[in-house]
């Protein structure tokens, strides 16, 4: 899984999307700096402009990266459910790519609970997101094969990591 790990973090840095289970559906990951990674995503998802693309981080110190400010109750929520399966709403930095603010001034940040997100985003120095693997319009992808029906070669990298037990995204 490390050599995993350390080719996704590679592919990442060099401008590339990787699928990768999370600990509910596949995602596509893109730095989140990365303005032609972030073009390529709603390229290939057919996604709307104007729908905000959410991050993933390894740590809480990686928010000053892409939000402005943190106020106390999003301070004591983190402190509760990170990591795990909630995300929050933080005024973005000024820099942020539309891509992912789509023009709300706002991002959409969270630490994923137990999974290879999790990981992923544990050693990378960077927020990646986590925007579900499949078309805009279609079922997110359980497994790696519904990603490459969606995508086919697309994608530079897709972690199969067999089916991922789905719920609410």
């Amino acid at each position: 899984m490390e050599q995993v790990l350390r080719y996704a973090v590679d592919i990442l840095k060099n401008g590339g999307i990787v699928a990768y289970p999370t600990e509910t559906f596949y995602g596509l990951g893109a730095k989140f700096d990365s303005e032609d990674s972030l073009k390529r995503i709603c390229d290939i998802k057919e996604r709307p402009e104007e729908k905000a693309m959410p991050l993933i981080i390894g740590n809480k110190e990686m928010l000053n990266l892409v939000a402005s400010s943190v106020n106390r109750k999003a301070v004591l929520l983190m402190e509760k459910f990170w990591p795990g399966p909630l995300t929050l709403i933080f005024p973005a930095r000024e820099n942020l790519s539309e891509y992912i603010t789509a023009g709300t001034h706002k991002v959409a940040v969270r630490i994923p609970g137990k999974s290879f997100a999790l990981q992923l985003a544990t050693i990378v120095s960077f927020p990646i997101t986590a925007t579900s693997a499949n078309p805009s319009g279609q079922p997110p992808a359980r497994n790696a094969e519904t990603v490459i029906k969606y995508f086919g070669d697309k994608i530079d990298l897709i972690v199969d990591s067999g089916l991922t037990p789905g719920g609410l995204p």
